[in-house]
């Protein structure tokens, strides 16, 4: 293919018919346009972060000094109850002694505790999102002495697990840790 002296650019080398700087400014046009919008897109995925206040609600230390054995506390953490539990000798030996009974969500008392004489768990039942009575000594706890959902009757034993109702599983046990002999993190 022959170029006459009118097809050719004073700009360009001979035999150059212009190519290169339009492919340059197609890829600089696409560059810029995929910048621009990641720019305007960052907002929208930045938002979906969680807020500042919920960061920081993410662990909680919790003081269990004045806890008395038999007594309950309930904390909030992530927007939900968390139930601490001071359990007495008889309730420690009676949550292990039903170990071994017919439970619909297996689990061992020892594996749903840090100390035998500690229980923590988050205070939502597992049937449809309720909040379990028995944390006050006026409250029902139920035919196992632990929690009662009253909606649905779901009855919890001095373990949190599901003995008797509607609950496919145990009052879950949230990540906690011992800072202390007093002091109990939670997250």
């Amino acid at each position: 293919m022959s170029h006459s002296a009118e097809d050719t650019d004073p700009g360009l080398p001979a035999g150059d018919d212009g190519e290169t700087r339009r492919d340059f400014l197609t890829l600089a046009t696409a560059a810029l346009g995929v910048g621009g919008a990641a720019l305007a897109v960052w907002p929208l995925i930045d938002s979906m972060n969680p807020a500042a206040d919920t960061l920081a609600l993410s662990t909680i230390e919790v003081d269990v000094k004045g806890v008395k054995p038999g007594q309950r506390i309930t904390v909030k953490w992530r927007g939900k109850p968390v139930f601490i539990d001071h359990r007495t000798p008889e309730q420690i030996e009676k949550a292990q002694a039903d170990d071994a009974a017919g439970l619909p969500d297996p689990q061992a008392d020892k594996d749903r505790v840090k100390k035998p004489e500690w229980l923590v768990l988050v205070g939502v039942c597992t049937h449809l999102g309720c909040v379990p009575l028995g944390q006050k000594p006026s409250q029902p706890r139920g035919e196992f002495g632990g929690w009662f959902c009253p909606c649905h009757g779901s009855h919890y034993d001095f373990s949190g697990r599901i003995r008797k109702g509607p609950a496919p599983t145990n009052l879950e046990v949230p990540q906690y840790q011992f800072l202390n002999e007093t002091t109990l993190r939670i997250g």
